[in-house]
This record gives C-alpha cells, structure tokens and sequence, in this order.
C-alpha cells in the first residue's frame, strides 16, 4: 500500500512554538537545546525537561532513524505514524510519507520532508532516506 497526501489538520501555533512553525515554512526543522546540560529536547518548551534550564533553538540535519511505527491501513486516509530518533538526538512523533508502508522497518534511515496543513503551513514529516 502507497501512502498519498491526505489532509492535515492545521496546528495552533504560541508564543513558545511560533519559531518552529516559522522554520517550517522555510524548509527547516528546530530542536530545543539547554544551554546549561546541552541535551536537545522535543516537543518546544522554553526550560528544558532535563534540568529545567533556558534552552535555545538548534537547526538539525533534518535525519534519523525509524525507532517504532504503525500503519494506520484501515483509516479512512491510511498513513504511517512513527516515533523518529534525530541525528541531533531527541525522538519525535510524526508521518512516514512517500513510500510503500510494506517497506517500512524499524532502524531505517529516514529523511526530513515537509507536507503542507489545510491552511498551508509546512508540516515535518519523514521519507525513506535513498
């Protein structure tokens, strides 16, 4: 079974995830970064989840791997829900788009792309890496 684009529920946007969603729409993705114990953290929030310390935003590499995945094949839209460990080292909830989902596994490479909401901003989600 191919994915194919499906709608995407536009996001709600705060004061704290307003710099993502920016990036985004440029082609990037951010990470927060603690400047006091340097992990990297995902979901955004201002103090990091570790220590409690003021984080920063760092750009990533946009890779990683599939660390767990489902196929959601009798949704109405079926799609690939995922868990993506970064390069740049937290985990990440998100789609796996363009491919066949027999094809996905766990430990496979995958690459950052970006599919547009139904207002039009740039959502993150992963493709097999080539």
């Amino acid at each position: 079974m191919m994915t194919k684009d499906r709608k995407i529920a536009a996001p709600i946007a705060n004061v704290e995830t307003q710099p993502y969603w920016d990036a985004a729409n440029a082609g990037k993705l951010l990470v927060k970064t603690c400047r006091a114990c340097g992990q990297a953290h995902f979901y955004p929030r201002a103090l990091c989840p570790f220590c409690f310390g003021e984080t920063d935003w760092t750009e990533t590499n946009g890779e990683g791997e599939i660390y767990s995945f489902s196929v959601m094949a009798r949704a109405p839209e079926p799609y690939a829900i995922a868990f993506v460990k970064l390069d740049a080292g937290p985990t990440m909830m998100t789609n796996i788009v363009d491919c066949d989902f027999g094809t996905i596994q766990i430990g496979q490479r995958v690459k950052l792309v970006f599919k547009p909401a139904e207002n039009g901003q740039n959502i993150p989600m992963f493709k097999p890496a080539a």
